[in-house]
């Protein structure tokens, strides 16, 4: 007897938006249940988010991740790269999916996204999970090391090995490889280290305290012991969002979703439970 045939590699379909001309690239993994969106961070991809969205999937969620504009196959080159452009197309997918009482999941630049969705647009969402994210702003220095380290990528890279060695090895340099794409003799970042830049000078230039006071759904905030979300700010959220539940992973750096995908899959789920989603959920 022939071996059974390994499983399919996954399980979503692709889809487009078009916003204000601006092509937005979705994975929706399908599903009929709670409705979760998944943002990755800057420079990332939305197959980031791939080991969660099955598992998520799996539990009956319905899963949809967005490779948000400047990234991935979304619009590479956006004439708009403000935090609000980035919320607008948040507003857009639920909009264009037809998704109510979504819960947003976010690394990073994309946990901003959601936090800032949170803050001004409540009513859309039930909750919003921040991983490695907050509302501080960054320095200029910060910005500029951002910038330096893009644009210092030994590119094209000749093979997988050599990227996924470069972007630091492990399940978070293979992550990051999974993003590049093949053209002109090798692997090359599918983003422009200009518009990344872009993207975050408006973090440089001020800090989001007040619209983290403004939230009004349930949040849940995971950080990574070696991450880059520091003590003191993580404080001040928790000084600011009495309800605020978080979590620290010993061990993980910024990118845990990639690090230790499992482990937040449990506690996206425990947060969920504790979440009532209208119509999904919600008991009588």
């Amino acid at each position: 007897m022939p071996p059974a045939p390994d499983p399919a590699p996954y399980a979503w379909t692709e889809r487009t938006l078009v916003r204000d001309g601006v092509r937005l690239s979705l994975r929706d993994w399908g599903g009929d249940g709670r409705p979760l969106l998944l943002l990755h961070g800057l420079a990332g991809h939305v197959g980031e988010w791939d080991a969660l969205a099955r598992l998520l999937h799996a539990d009956g969620h319905r899963v949809v991740a967005l490779d948000q504009r400047g990234h991935g196959s979304s619009e590479r080159h956006p004439a708009d790269v403000s935090r609000t452009a980035y919320v607008d197309d948040v507003l857009a997918v639920l909009d264009g999916l037809g998704l109510r009482n979504t819960v947003l999941v976010g690394q990073s630049y994309g946990g901003h996204a959601a936090l800032l969705t949170a803050a001004r647009h409540p009513a859309r969402l039930a909750g919003a999970v921040l991983v490695e994210a907050g509302p501080g702003g960054i320095t200029p220095q910060a910005l500029a090391d951002v910038g330096g380290w893009l644009r210092a990528w030994p590119v094209p890279f000749p093979s997988r090995e050599a990227a996924v060695a470069h972007l630091g090895g492990g399940p978070v340099g293979e992550g990051w490889a999974d993003g590049l794409e093949r053209r002109e003799g090798g692997l090359w970042p599918r983003f422009d280290p200009e518009v990344m830049c872009a993207s975050l000078a408006e973090n440089a230039a001020r800090s989001w305290w007040e619209e983290w006071a403004a939230i009004g759904v349930p949040v849940l905030a995971v950080v990574g012991q070696h991450g880059f979300l520091e003590g003191e700010e993580y404080d001040g959220m928790a000084r600011r969002l009495p309800a605020l539940r978080g979590v620290c992973l010993p061990g993980t750096g910024h990118d845990l979703h990639l690090e230790r995908p499992d482990v937040l899959h449990r506690l996206v789920t425990e947060f969920l439970a504790g979440t009532p989603c209208p119509g999904v959920d919600s008991k009588p």
